[in-house]
């Protein structure tokens, strides 16, 4: 009786635990992620585009003995530059000066209620931070989205480009061609504006992890989540609309052969990720997102690209397992 009672008593617990887990209050950021602290202190790019100021939010960590190399790290759609922060840790410890921007539109950044988002102005707008901080050269590092814009960057300013590093890019086959319908702006934002913290999970373990889900991963739920939940709820899905539209109508598949800079690859063979994919007839939707060949493919169309595949991994595998990330970055770079 009292092992029954000890355990029941265990069972109550527990379910007082979820409950108030469940019960707890969402995070709450402001548009521009006011009230989520970054493990490095954010600096501000502030300058002029499109005719409007604005302003850029960026790390620029220093390693303790530097090597004279600079790594740049560029964000994914549904990430920041926080969300790089063990990588950061694994590059500076190996001497390398690290700077992580927040693209307009994004995370700590101004979100322009106007601006025509393209990559070639993102890339712009990334060279720009690089000059003014005296950065004549640098290794291009892109995930998800930020590959799409590294791959821009790399084909926009050849010279300025010492090594691309892909991390699960997006981009590596034009949904539209393949068959999945267009989608208005308009419908783009009304979709942003449903978005919720279960949304983002669901989405997430289902396409990015492959049905896995780790306690780890919800801080950058929270991060995300938290900016759709707060007073800035409506800049914030006007900007992911408007980037959303970028992205499904600039592909960069067809430009792959005309990079220069060495290029590595590195592919979580789990990913699913294709943008639109939710349109796509049944028969059209299986075929997309399909990584394990998205990355051979690639890899065969940029010259001399090297590719390294982790099995057991997904869409972020700079997340996932950070070590095994790491050791392969810092393997690609020397």
């Amino acid at each position: 009786m009292k092992i029954a009672s000890s355990m029941l008593a265990i069972a109550a617990m527990s379910l007082a635990g979820a409950s108030v887990a469940q019960t707890a209050s969402p995070a709450r950021y402001g548009a521009r992620l006011e009230g989520f602290a970054y493990p490095h202190t954010v600096k501000t790019y502030a300058f002029t585009s499109q005719d409007q100021p604005l302003e850029m939010a960026y790390l620029d960590v220093a390693p303790p003995t530097p090597n004279g190399r600079t790594l740049v790290l560029l964000h994914g759609k549904n990430f920041c530059a926080a969300t790089w922060d063990a990588t950061i840790a694994a590059l500076t410890d190996a001497g390398y000066r690290v700077i992580a921007p927040d693209q307009i539109g994004f995370c700590k950044s101004s979100k322009p209620q106007r601006y025509q988002y393209s990559f070639a102005q993102l890339a712009g707008n990334t060279r720009g931070l690089l000059e003014q901080l005296g950065i004549e050269r640098a290794t291009v590092v892109g995930h998800s989205m930020g590959g799409m814009l590294a791959a821009r960057f790399a084909l926009q300013y050849p010279q300025a480009t010492e090594r691309l590093v892909l991390v699960n890019p997006i981009g590596l086959e034009d949904w539209k061609a393949e068959g999945v319908p267009w989608r208005s702006i308009d419908a783009w934002h009304a979709r942003e504006k449903k978005t919720t913290f279960d949304s983002i999970r669901d989405y997430q373990r289902t396409v990015y992890y492959g049905g896995d889900w780790k306690p780890a991963y919800e801080q950058w739920v929270q991060m995300l989540g938290g900016m759709y939940a707060g007073e800035g709820r409506e800049a914030v899905a006007w900007s992911q609309a408007l980037t959303s539209d970028m992205v499904f109508n600039q592909p960069v598949v067809y430009e792959l052969p005309q990079i220069t800079a060495p290029t590595t690859l590195l592919i979580g063979q789990k990913d699913r990720t294709a943008i639109g994919k939710d349109l796509a007839p049944p028969e059209i939707a299986k075929t997309l997102g399909n990584y394990p060949a998205l990355g051979k493919r690639t890899a065969a169309a940029i010259p001399g690209a090297t590719l390294v595949e982790f099995n057991d991994l997904g869409h972020s595998p700079q997340v996932e397992a950070p070590a095994r990330f790491n050791a392969a970055l810092l393997s690609a770079l020397k």
